[in-house]
Order: C-alpha cells, then sequence, then structure tokens
C-alpha cells in the first residue's frame, strides 16, 4: 500500500487554492497553511498568494470584515476576542481597524445586554454578588470589553 503524498503543480495547486478562497472568505495565512499541507514549495506558495491577491480572490480587508461580522453575529464575540483572533491570523492593523466599523456600536451593546439577561436566568438562587461576578466573567470571556460589561450587568441589575 503506498502513501505517497500527491504532488501538485503550481497550475494545480493554483486551481485548488482558487476553489478553497471561493467557498468562504479567507486570509493569506489560511491558505499559506493550507498550501504547505498539501506539500507546494515554498516559492510556488508565494507566487500562488500573489496571484490570488491580483485575482481578488484573496482581500485580508474582505477577509477581516467578513470574519468580524460572522464572529459578532454568529458566536456573539466582542471587540477583544475578535482583534486577539485576526491578530493570531497575522492582519494588519488597517485591516482590523476596517473590520471593526462592522459592527454596529448599539447592536454590540444590546448584545451585552442579552448575554446577560440568558446568563442571569441561568443563575437563579446564587446571591446577587454571585450573580454579578459569573455574569461579568462569562460576558468579558467572550472578549467584551470589561467597562462596557459592568455598565450593562449594573444597570440589568439595578445597581
Amino acid at each position: 500500500m503506498s502513501s505517497a503524498k500527491k504532488i501538485y503543480t503550481r497550475r494545480q495547486a493554483l486551481l485548488k487554492a482558487q476553489k478553497y478562497c471561493s467557498y468562504q472568505e479567507r486570509c493569506q495565512k489560511e491558505v499559506r497553511n493550507d498550501l504547505y499541507k498539501l506539500g507546494v514549495q515554498r516559492d510556488d506558495i508565494e507566487g500562488i498568494i500573489s496571484d490570488l491577491i491580483s485575482s481578488n480572490f484573496l482581500n485580508e480587508e474582505r477577509f477581516s470584515r467578513a470574519f468580524a461580522r460572522g464572529k459578532f453575529k454568529n458566536n456573539d464575540w466582542g471587540w477583544i476576542k475578535i482583534e486577539m483572533e485576526l491578530k493570531q491570523r497575522n492582519i494588519s492593523s488597517y485591516c482590523i481597524t476596517k473590520a471593526k466599523t462592522e459592527i454596529d456600536k448599539d447592536a454590540y451593546l444590546q448584545t451585552i445586554l442579552d448575554l446577560a439577561k440568558k446568563k442571569l436566568k441561568e443563575l437563579k438562587g446564587e446571591t446577587a454578588y454571585i450573580q454579578k461576578g459569573k455574569i461579568i466573567r462569562f460576558i468579558v470571556g467572550k472578549g467584551f470589553e470589561s467597562d462596557k460589561v459592568i455598565e450593562s450587568v449594573e444597570d440589568l441589575l439595578g445597581e
């Protein structure tokens, strides 16, 4: 039984990368890692990434905006967690700043309040002090700024 890895030509690897980028927005780091896993040579990888950028299959600003929108709406992530994840993907400060514009300030604050209400329902029977601490830790853990969380929780609990 042969377990030899398939060897891709530059053209085949480019087509595979185009398909990968067409499925959903990707950043350069994800594409680069995927190409390394396929066994594509380093020189070819950089050329392929360049081709993907010039043909608009790969766009870090577009990726950053989509990532921020998706993680906020689907996962209830706060800005701190989103920004950390974008930095881990080697996204530029410029693109991170642009991504921040995708999250509506009112919707952001409403999400904090909604998360606090949801967590409060789970904490029946706890003292108000313990409830407050657990709610704050839960929401801050999702990447929301502690000052905004504390303010929202205090408003919710009537403090």
